[in-house]
């Protein structure tokens, strides 16, 4: 495959290096060179003069990680130096920061010594790590840059099947739209074990189709296998508020106390799901001391909102209970 033109900054970077007695100054163009063309050689080959010439200053700039490409570049540099764990977690971090960008594309991730050394968990981990930042990737042309992803995870998987780890890569299938391709996963880790994990990922696969039915079913499951996990307990009882049976939901939340009665998301939700069912002005109350000790999140505004819907309750306190959401609500 031929090469792309170098960029502006690649030329600046070798000019720095070489001549300008600027090695940061040249690890910053460098950085920029990689994020700008992620799949060039060039970019990559310079950091590798640079990090042989003036290695004191690329490893210090390298330790700041002050940009994604910069990332990118940590990410390269680690699978140089053969920690081919620590470079796909870099590289599922900047890709969750910006996932426009076609980072999966550089060399080094196709690259068979890489393919061939990186471990389940870590990929598992790092694909989990794309979807860190909220954001869509199933939107038109992600599946494109995301095609590296799906062969390292096709590659990795059938050589070492760690059902944890093939679940949270079922995640990021998930957040592509793969879900046929997810529910695959899945079933290839149950091949091997059957853990709660891969349950309740399958289950959250199909709350995005929209068949609670079998979401209950799978979280079910998972509850059979960790019968005291009190997360499941939540997770159901959100699928029933979400269905509209906050009596369900109630039940399902209370049951999730008995394992674990001091949890604040489960009193929280206890407590919201009642106020939304019996309009009680102090379910709604006792929601809004809890609030203050959970941290400021989408959960915590779904919660409120449900509360605040219950039947009859008092202005005064509905607009208290407001106050509580999230500021970015």
């Amino acid at each position: 495959m031929s090469q792309p033109a170098p960029t502006l900054d690649l030329v600046l970077a070798r000019v720095l290096a070489h001549c300008g007695g600027d090695p940061t100054a040249a690890a910053r163009h460098l950085a920029r060179a990689i994020a700008q063309q992620p799949h060039a050689a060039g970019p990559y080959e310079a950091l590798d003069e640079l990090r042989q010439s003036h290695p004191a200053e690329a490893a210090r700039f390298l330790e700041a990680a002050a940009s994604t490409g910069t990332c990118a570049a940590n990410a390269y540099v680690c699978f140089r130096d053969g920690d081919m764990d620590t470079a796909v977690l870099w590289l599922g971090s900047v890709t969750g920061l910006e996932p426009r960008n076609t980072w999966a594309a550089a060399p080094w991730f196709a690259d068979e010594r890489f393919l061939t050394s990186v471990s389940a968990d870590a990929l598992g981990e790092a694909a989990l790590r794309t979807t860190d930042g909220g954001h869509d990737l199933a939107a038109d042309g992600m599946r494109e840059r995301f095609a590296p992803w799906l062969h390292a995870i096709a590659v990795v998987s059938a050589r070492d099947p760690r059902p944890a780890a093939l679940a949270r890569m079922a995640i990021m299938l998930r957040a592509c739209g793969l879900t046929d391709q997810s529910f695959a996963l899945c079933d290839q880790a149950d091949a091997v074990e059957r853990v709660m994990f891969t349950e309740v990922v399958r289950a959250g696969t199909w709350r995005r189709l929209g068949d609670m039915g079998q979401a209950l079913a799978a979280f079910e499951r998972a509850l059979a296998l960790d019968p005291t996990n009190w997360s499941l307990f939540l997770d159901i009882a959100d699928l029933w508020a979400e269905q509209g049976d906050f009596a369900a939901a109630v039940e399902w939340a209370a049951r999730g106390l008995d394992h674990e009665p001091a949890e604040v998301t489960l009193l929280a939700a206890r407590v919201a799901y009642r106020a939304r069912l019996t309009g009680s002005a102090t379910d709604l109350a006792e929601l809004v001391e809890l609030a203050k000790g959970m941290p400021e999140s989408p959960y915590r505004q779904v919660l409120i909102d449900h509360a605040c819907a219950g039947p009859g309750l008092p202005a005064d306190l509905v607009a208290a209970a407001r106050e509580a959401r999230p500021r970015s609500a």
